[in-house]
């Protein structure tokens, strides 16, 4: 657990550096800034995501995924719980406060180095990987604070959460973790951070549902074990 206390922590003191950054900057320079960070979360997904070796695996778990999302109305419970907080805790958040949550929520959760870096923690007592991760993730919750608010510090909560959980799980999922499993899960979280950074950008009509898609990143360690049964029965 002290790699994802670690980890929430420095979010939150990057969001508050941001903040104090963000009254000293004007409109249209928050603009270009939310541009690069959107450009910048898009390379990061492409990165993950052509690392696949099968693309059909990618796109079988993000269909099934995606539709679990959409019944589980995943997207819709994340925007609730960032209008609660702001309601409760964050008053004058601004109106980007749920927009910030969510997408700093999304960015510090979605990768390889999330889930490596907890497993690593929690089997090995190796922090290095989160430690890495803390400084990348420190310096976007700076940029994203400056300009999205202050419900990018609440993505702290959700990092301590969701990486303190993988940690803690990890002797119990180790077994179904091998090499490609996790970089299929990479890649899946690859695609989902692409569509983060069109949010960001604006580049569609209406918001993707990327919290929607969530339950994609796990569905990859059940793909290998079906796959060899059904090639059993075929073979």
């Amino acid at each position: 657990m002290i790699a994802a206390i670690v980890n929430a922590v420095v979010v939150v003191l990057g969001g508050l550096l941001g903040l104090a950054l963000g009254g000293r900057l004007q409109e249209r320079h928050t603009q270009t800034i939310v541009a690069a960070l959107g450009i910048c979360t898009v390379v990061i997904g492409i990165t993950s995501a052509i690392d696949t070796s099968n693309i059909l695996i990618v796109i079988i778990c993000l269909v099934i995924g995606t539709i679990l999302g959409e019944l589980l109305q995943i997207e819709h419970r994340l925007d609730t719980l960032g209008d609660w907080l702001k309601a409760k805790v964050a008053k004058n958040g601004g109106g980007r406060f749920t927009e910030g949550f969510v997408t700093a929520s999304l960015l510090f959760c979605v990768g390889s180095m999330a889930i490596m870096g907890s497993f690593d923690a929690g089997l090995r007592g190796d922090y290095n990987t989160i430690f890495a991760k803390s400084a990348l993730d420190c310096v976007m919750a700076v940029t994203f604070a400056a300009t999205m608010g202050v419900g990018v510090l609440f993505a702290g909560a959700s990092v301590l959460i969701y990486q303190g959980a993988l940690t803690l799980l990890a002797a119990l999922v180790e077994p179904y973790l091998s090499a490609p499993v996790i970089v299929e899960m990479s890649a899946v979280g690859g695609v989902m951070l692409i569509g983060t950074g069109m949010n960001i950008l604006g580049l569609t009509k209406e918001r993707i549902k990327v919290g929607n898609m969530l339950p994609a990143i796990v569905l990859p360690v059940f793909w290998f074990p079906i796959a060899e049964w059904v090639a059993g029965l075929i073979g």
